[in-house]
């Protein structure tokens, strides 16, 4: 069983008494590691279009994630948020490893994923969900160029999950941590699992319905989900929690 959604964040939470808004500046053209990106709004009357650019180098490397019983997670491509340009990208341990295993011990997640420690369970758990029998994908969320997020994208009815409630074919889990108590506590999370959970649902048509299963104890994640456009569905009793079944449904998308 995957570990729980943990330090999602929402609203201005106590638990984070130090954390800020979102980053609201996103127009322009900006550079990262990772590449260039530019967001551009020349029509008042249109939406905001998108130019992602990451490195041929970086996209390359990350080419490997779990294809098949997700698809091609990788070539999803960035989306806009209100937070700025987002991407889920595949994990690479070689190069990961540090970042998660830091986010892993920060007391906030440790809490709730618990996997603090050495950094051998870190890569532990991530050579799992890598190599194992590819129902789950485990990304860093990119945001304006910046590592700063955790997820793991799972089919949530080829999990363990599935025997804890009536699950759906392609129903499609998500686990989220937030790395930096900076982005936790004011509504980033929110947004964020709103533009993954639409994400989903776009790029993967058999898909009707996004499920999450926070621990109970975590009322901040609720909360996130909440805001997220996800709904209460049941408490669950899972391996180590009760947990809260939170489900965004693909016909209720345009009015939660």
């Amino acid at each position: 069983m995957p570990p729980t959604d943990a330090t999602a964040g929402t609203g201005p939470a106590p638990a984070h008494p130090g954390s800020t808004g979102p980053r609201a500046d996103t127009t322009g053209p900006r550079n990262s590691p990772f590449g260039r990106f530019t967001v551009e709004d020349d029509d008042p009357d249109s939406e905001d279009t998108l130019d992602l650019h990451l490195t041929a180098e970086f996209v390359a490397l990350r080419a490997g994630e779990a294809a098949g019983l997700l698809g091609r997670l990788a070539a999803w491509g960035p989306v806009a948020t209100p937070a700025g340009a987002f991407q889920l990208v595949p994990v690479r341990i070689d190069q990961d490893l540090p970042l998660v295993h830091r986010w892993m011990n920060d007391p906030a997640v440790s809490d709730f994923w618990e996997l603090a420690g050495s950094p051998d369970r870190t890569e532990a758990h991530l050579r799992a969900q890598l190599h194992g029998d590819g129902h789950c994908a485990p990304c860093l969320g990119v945001l304006d160029g910046i590592p700063m997020s955790y997820w793991e994208i799972y089919r949530a009815d080829l999990d363990p999950l599935a025997r804890r409630y009536p699950a759906r074919p392609h129903d499609t889990g998500i686990h989220l941590l937030v790395g930096a108590a900076v982005d936790r506590g004011r509504g980033l999370g929110s947004a964020l699992l709103r533009a993954v959970a639409d994400l989903i649902l776009d790029r993967r048509p058999a898909c009707a319905r996004v499920v999450a299963e926070p621990d109970l104890r975590n009322t901040p994640s609720v909360a996130a989900f909440l805001s997220a456009g996800f709904r209460f569905a049941a408490e669950i009793e899972l391996p180590g929690k009760r947990a809260a079944l939170m489900i965004r449904d693909r016909v209720l998308r345009d009015v939660m």
